[in-house]
C-alpha cells in the first residue's frame, strides 16, 4: 500500500516535497520503479518522474526538468518529489505508483500499485 503526502498550498515560487511511504514488505522485494504522476483539473494524468528503485537512475518529463527532483530512501520505503519555483500549473492531483516490471516507465499502465494521491495547489 502506498500513502502520498505532502501536498497543500503555496504561492507561486515556493518550493514542496512529496513523500510516499510505502507499507508492507520492503520495496526491494518487488518493486523496479517507483514514478509519479500528476492529474490536474479536466486534463489527463501525466507523467512526471521515475526513479529506478535498485539503481537510483532518474529520467523526468520534459516540462518538468530543472524543477523537479525524484529521490528514494530506500531504508524508509520512501520516495520523494520535491517541486521548487512552483508555478500555478503545477496544481493537480500529484500521484505516485510502483511498477512491479518496468524500470523507468513513463506510461501509466506500467504501473500496477498506486497511492491516493496528493493535492498541490499553488495560488499567483
Amino acid at each position: 500500500q502506498l500513502q502520498a503526502s505532502g501536498g497543500g498550498l503555496v504561492q507561486a515560487g515556493g518550493s514542496l516535497r512529496l513523500s510516499c511511504a510505502g507499507s508492507g514488505r520492503p520495496f526491494s522485494g518487488y518493486v523496479r520503479a517507483m514514478g509519479w504522476f500528476r492529474q490536474a483539473p479536466g486534463k489527463e494524468r501525466e507523467f512526471v518522474a521515475v526513479i529506478n528503485w535498485s539503481g537510483g537512475s532518474t529520467s523526468y518529463a520534459d516540462y518538468a526538468k530543472g524543477r523537479f527532483t525524484i529521490s528514494r530512501d530506500y531504508a524508509k520505503n520512501t520516495v520523494y518529489l520535491q517541486i521548487d519555483s512552483l508555478k500555478p500549473d503545477d496544481t493537480a492531483v500529484y500521484y505516485c505508483a510502483a511498477s512491479r516490471t518496468y524500470f523507468n516507465s513513463r506510461f501509466s499502465n506500467d504501473y500496477h500499485d498506486w497511492g491516493q494521491g496528493t493535492l498541490v495547489t499553488v495560488s499567483s
